[in-house]
């Protein structure tokens, strides 16, 4: 590949490469702070937005991006599961690359996450306790609580568990969608 063919690729995946960097930059902030901060969320949110309405697909393409991003982990932020940053990274992507990308990119991030859980638990020798944790939770699913008594049990139970900063699996499921979709 020339220089040319260089450049010409870059100003195509841009887009991609810009999501990446953030994406990496909020996974090392999530890893060290158990934080995505909304100094990064935001901007991203509202500048893939923004690019799209005023260069890209239009403002629609962002916009469903960024609201599937959101609803990919919603549920989970609703009962406690995870912090809403994470959710807000899926948004920015989502903003950034549109709803088909988020919806692969969601599918295999849950996969990786599902697998770092798992790990984790396997790891810290917890194994048992912490499948015996995610059984309660199902059955109070299950039970008809209301998503405010499930969210005060979980915040509850949040202190025993082992927490698994959550933007290491959207990192690591995004950035590999991209790589495996030939986005780059």
């Amino acid at each position: 590949m020339n220089w040319t063919e260089i450049t010409a690729h870059l100003a195509e995946t841009w887009p991609v490469w810009l999501v990446t960097v953030l994406t990496l930059y909020a996974t090392w902030i999530d890893v060290t702070e158990l934080r995505v901060p909304n100094r990064l969320t935001y901007p991203m949110i509202l500048a893939g937005m923004l690019y799209h309405a005023a260069f890209g697909e239009g403002w629609v393409f962002g916009l469903t991006g960024m609201l599937v991003g959101l609803a990919t982990l919603m549920p989970l932020y609703a009962v406690g599961g995870m912090g809403s940053g994470d959710v807000k990274l899926m948004a920015g992507i989502g903003a950034w690359l549109g709803m088909e990308v988020i919806l692969y990119a969601f599918v295999v991030t849950a996969i990786v996450g599902a697998v770092i859980a798992i790990g984790m638990a396997f790891w810290g020798g917890e194994f048992k306790k912490h499948l015996a944790q995610s059984f309660a939770i199902l059955c109070e699913w299950k039970s008809g609580m209301s998503l405010h008594e499930i969210s005060t049990v979980a915040a509850e139970r949040k202190p025993r568990m082992k927490l698994l900063p959550y933007g290491l699996p959207i990192c690591i499921g995004s950035l590999g969608y991209f790589a495996y979709a030939g986005m780059y």
